[in-house]
């Protein structure tokens, strides 16, 4: 068994130092949607890679996409991938924010930034701990490969793409993916999976301009008629029913009940960090975990039809428009539910509304006994001293089926921020310690994927 007293001692000497090099990473804006900052990051990271992983490392493109940066050191029987992204979401509302998204500022032991959760902060502490390790512990005694894109946050729309081309570099036994946090009860997590996405516009046009209101008499109106559609894809008891998807759901194996069942969740927890009195259907304990983590969702996220600014304005909008998502479980995917969604419109009259399909990811799940979750539950439960919550899957999407399904390579995924993180929205967050942590966990981490045993 190999000790990790020194491993944490080095770390925590330079806590100040490498939380300053992370301010570097998140003062500079790196919006992938917006086309911002995406060569400027890139160049950081791919230092920082050379520099603090001592990893061989380049940044490649493919068909004009942004640079990835792919690289790789180290020797041993195993070999791992670390799957990581450093494009953020646009900061959006800036009025939120209670410090600029871009200026990294500390309040109360916590670090706040864009990026700095979701996931740059886990991009560099992974790097660290690499460093940490071969500064404590000696030589890695495994192959570590990195995969850093750079698109994630708009859709990976290359991806696909880098991996038919550059598979052979990203081989593995195990992934460990970007994402990772505690819960509301401050119990590191573990997840196996990530749900899918189809990302939808539902438009529908009706005069060929805006007309006065006193018209709605006699001519159509395109935010009712979107409403009606809209009311026909889920009913009052928050349940999808749009004609035959639940019936693409594969339903859980009795192994996935069995985890369900003894998965500690924090219901109070998560109803306070939300604001909240109850959850859909006033759900809780068995019922609401499978809702949460083995079934689809069909989400508004915005609707936009006439004027909508201050005081009043009488008129008859000629578009109206809706943003859907829809998260996915295994066996539903982005081009069959888009297909689903046209059909059912269409049975109900709704041929008017026309259907525009966005980005879109398959669903991934992974065993949780694979030896990269294996790993990490060794990782955690040294680093934080109990043991993790190992969930099947986290409820939210990303590229993992264009990697891991694409390469069958089994997932873990564990990280630095928190149940309150907010990512995607204004004063994304960690806690200082536990960027600390999680590089203690992922030299840990490292150490027990290569097959040797924990203190």
């Amino acid at each position: 068994m190999t000790s990790f007293a020194q491993f944490d001692a080095f770390v925590r000497a330079r806590e100040r130092e490498y939380i300053d090099e992370l301010k570097v990473l998140i003062r500079q804006p790196t919006v992938s949607a917006q086309g911002i900052g995406i060569p400027e990051t890139a160049r950081i990271v791919l230092d920082r890679t050379k520099k603090r992983g001592g990893i061989a490392a380049e940044a490649l493109t493919v068909d004009g996409g942004p640079p990835t940066i792919v690289g790789e050191t180290g020797r041993g029987d195993r070999t791992l991938l670390i799957y990581n992204h450093y494009d953020v979401q646009p900061p959006d509302p800036l009025d939120e924010w209670d410090t600029p998204p871009f200026e990294p500022t500390e309040r109360r032991g916590y670090l706040f930034g864009r990026g700095v959760s979701d996931n740059k902060g886990n991009l560099l502490a992974r790097l660290q701990a690499i460093e940490a390790y071969r500064a404590t512990i000696g030589e890695l005694p495994l192959r570590i490969r990195v995969l850093y894109e750079g698109e994630e946050e708009s859709g990976s729309a290359h991806l696909a793409a880098f991996v038919a081309r550059h598979g052979e570099r990203l081989r593995a036994d195990g992934c460990v993916w970007e994402a990772g946090y505690k819960d509301a009860a401050g119990r590191a997590t573990i997840s196996c999976g990530l749900k899918g996405i189809a990302y939808v516009d539902l438009q529908v046009r009706g005069a060929k301009k805006d007309a006065h209101s006193s018209l709605a008499t006699i001519v159509p109106n395109p935010a009712w008629r979107l409403v009606w559609a809209l009311a026909t894809l889920k009913n009052a008891a928050d349940e999808i029913t749009i004609d035959g998807f639940m019936d693409l759901v594969r339903p859980p194996t009795a192994a996935e009940r069995a985890v369900l069942e003894d998965l500690a969740f924090d219901e109070q927890g998560m109803l306070r960090i939300h604001g909240i009195t109850r959850f859909v259907r006033d759900l809780h304990g068995y019922e609401l975990k499978k809702k949460h983590f083995l079934e689809p969702t069909c989400t508004i996220c915005g609707i936009v039809s006439g004027y909508t600014g201050a005081g009043s304005k009488t008129v008859l909008p000629a578009v109206a428009s809706a943003k859907i998502d829809f998260r996915l479980v295994p066996d539903l995917t982005p081009d069959k539910v888009v297909s689903l969604l046209r059909a059912h419109l269409d049975r109900r009259g709704f041929d008017d509304v026309e259907v525009v399909p966005g980005h879109g990811e398959s669903p991934s799940r992974w065993p949780i006994d694979s030896v990269a979750a294996t790993a990490a539950v060794a990782a955690c439960r040294s680093a934080y001293g109990s043991a993790p919550v190992v969930y099947p899957l986290l409820a939210g999407s990303g590229p993992m089926a264009q990697v891991c399904d694409t390469l069958n390579i089994p997932v873990a995924g564990f990280g630095s921020g928190n149940a309150a993180s907010a990512n995607h929205a204004p004063n994304e967050n960690i806690a200082i310690s536990d960027y600390v942590d999680h590089i203690r966990a992922f030299g840990r981490f490292l150490h027990a994927f290569s097959g040797r045993v924990l203190d």
